[in-house]
């Protein structure tokens, strides 16, 4: 009997060491991904050169003109965080903060910028999540603790292109998430609408669906104990952390963008969050569109649906005509 009690007590023992050690992986491959960040930072500007050539001269005469600045601010634990802003052709109070993806950093989404800026004539401000791109941190938050940071950097475009803007915040991929997460909380007046494009429902659903296909691993009993980890070494959580029930709460317009070819954050994510909106919304399911391609694969229809959504709550002239900072 002793003997059982041993070999049952070593076998438990076991479990729980391979547990530990399979979350210990799970937290630094998803949450730490090094190399990866790295070589993206490394060649930022030539990746979007290449992918997007229109960005090119459009950058050099903002750089040339002073017009793209860098800012940063500090989070609650001192860290330092940067973004990098360009205030419009023209004075104005439209201004979107655009929020990059997974890995990503603020240049990486210049092309949104572009989008806004050039096109949309918006003023625009990028931030770098914690710790992506030029900003400080100990760990990629998926877009849960990063809304709160979102939410002051709104506060900083807002002051910085005159007190009294009109606000879109727009997100791709993780930054989507990001912006729905953003939208469940009480918002500032000078905010008006959101734009999400290919975000996830939560952080668990979209773990859980990449234990599968890259692990062949169901989400019990790793899953679990990565989130209880990551909640003891971070202060989040994978469930806790769901765009799905933050949309659920938003009371201000938001637009919702996805791929149909999109495998990364599948498609399917994309319903249940438009159907937990309350409201008013807009669905645009991209025919033939892989993850965060959207835009890519359909500049001049992205640009004029982008256009017209944010057009209906965020006035064209500014001033007390359109009700800014109402």
């Amino acid at each position: 009997m002793k003997r059982i009690v041993r070999i049952s007590v070593a076998a438990v023992l076991v479990v729980a060491a391979v547990l530990l050690g399979g979350s210990f992986y799970m937290l630094s491959y998803s949450l730490r991904p090094d190399r990866v960040m790295a070589e993206k930072n490394a060649d930022s500007y030539r990746y979007m050169y290449e992918e997007y050539p229109f960005l090119e001269p459009w950058v050099d005469s903002l750089t040339r003109a002073g017009a793209l600045r860098d800012t940063t601010i500090c989070d609650p634990d001192g860290l330092r965080l940067h973004a990098i802003y360009a205030a419009a052709p023209r004075p104005t109070d439209r201004t979107a903060v655009i929020v990059h993806g997974y890995t990503d950093n603020a240049v990486r989404m210049l092309m949104i910028g572009y989008l806004y800026n050039h096109d949309l004539g918006y003023n625009i401000l990028l931030p770098d999540l914690h710790y992506h791109g030029r900003s400080e941190g100990r760990a990629i938050r998926m877009g849960w603790l990063d809304r709160l940071d979102v939410l002051r950097w709104m506060d900083v475009a807002n002051e910085l292109f005159g007190g009294h803007t009109q606000m879109v915040v727009h997100g791709i991929s993780m930054g989507a998430a990001t912006t729905m997460m953003v939208s469940g909380e009480e918002q500032r007046p000078y905010v008006k609408c959101f734009v999400e494009d290919c975000g996830y429902t939560s952080v668990w659903d979209e773990f859980r669906k990449e234990l599968k296909e890259q692990f062949s691993l169901p989400a019990f009993p790793l899953l679990h104990a990565a989130s209880r980890l990551c909640d003891l070494k971070y202060g989040w959580n994978f469930r806790e952390a769901s765009a799905l029930g933050q949309v659920a709460k938003c009371r201000l317009p938001m637009l919702f963008i996805h791929g149909d070819a999109d495998d990364y954050v599948p498609t399917w994510m994309v319903y249940p969050l438009y159907e937990a909106k309350p409201g008013e919304k807009e669905l645009w399911v991209v025919p033939g569109a892989a993850h965060a391609m959207s835009y890519r694969d359909n500049p001049e229809e992205y640009t004029r649906r982008v256009g017209e959504f944010v057009g209906r709550y965020i006035g064209t002239q500014g001033g007390e005509d359109d009700g800014a900072g109402a």
